[in-house]
């Protein structure tokens, strides 16, 4: 995807951003990058030059001509043998500045064993050029991006982990009341983990549930100050009144319904004599 005049930049030919939501680095694919080509970086990006794995410069934003430092940043090269030029190609890599949000799913235990489904928002960005390093040096690109979803992939472990410490030692109905603790737990093992790729960790938002959703049901009820066996009893009462069961509120209350239980019916006068 070459573009005019040796102008290189996040935007294509139709004026279509590649750097759009979600994608964190984009590798620019034009294999044809010479020296005084024209790199143009956008408010919200860094822009990496490389050459041979080799880490010429990190731009900031502005337009910057390619041109070979005396020195990489990382790695080495030689152009003694060439008088000076670099017959290599280039290799533009865009890193998006902005602030990016994926969700963490899992399953955690509890010290019940029993099977507690978390869901964690997490938010993070690259904040300096040093960091852009770090990104394009530790995190593989494939396919010509790191899109935040690979982060995810990468940090999903990490996750399970921080939440499997807390939660597995934690009964079923008190998590809920450890979720600060978890909270901090998956932010300090996830930001550890994070920069070694050059990531800045913003906030981590937690929410651990019963993964049955009978027993979210029964803890709800709970909460409301019944006791195990009424709260068990009113989850019945209510599952019987959605299939219309008319002994519902019978068995809300703990007593038994009969069928026929003897109550007489007085009739009118009139209807007595018409009925004979």
């Amino acid at each position: 995807m070459a573009l005019t005049r040796g102008v290189i930049s996040t935007l294509g030919g139709d004026g279509r951003e590649f750097m759009g939501p979600g994608v964190l680095a984009w590798h620019y694919p034009d294999n044809s990058i010479v020296s005084g080509s024209l790199l143009t970086v956008e408010s919200n990006h860094f822009c990496v030059l490389k050459s041979r794995g080799a880490i010429l410069n990190v731009y900031d934003t502005g337009q910057y001509p390619v041109t070979t430092p005396d020195k990489p940043i990382l790695g080495s090269f030689t152009t003694a043998f060439f008088g000076g030029q670099s017959p290599w190609q280039y290799e533009v890599i865009y890193i998006n500045r902005a602030k990016m949000v994926v969700k963490a799913k899992g399953m955690a235990l509890s010290a019940e064993m029993a099977e507690m489904a978390y869901e964690v928002d997490y938010y993070f960005h690259c904040s300096s050029k040093d960091d852009a390093v770090a990104l394009v040096t530790h995190m593989p690109i494939a396919d010509h991006l790191i899109s935040a979803d690979q982060v995810n992939t990468y940090a999903t472990p990490v996750v399970e982990q921080a939440i499997n410490q807390v939660v597995q030692v934690t009964p079923l109905e008190r998590v809920n009341e450890k979720i600060h603790d978890i909270s901090e737990m998956v932010h300090s093992h996830l930001q550890d983990f994070l920069k070694v790729f050059g990531i800045t960790l913003d906030m981590v938002k937690v929410l651990v549930f019963p993964r049955d959703e009978r027993m979210r049901a029964l803890i709800s009820l709970k909460a409301f100050g019944l006791s195990e066996l009424d709260a068990v009893r009113f989850y019945t009462a209510m599952i019987m009144a959605e299939r219309g069961v008319i002994s519902a509120p019978n068995m809300a209350v703990g007593q038994p319904f009969h069928i026929g239980s003897g109550v007489q019916i007085e009739l009118p006068p009139a209807d007595r004599t018409r009925n004979g």
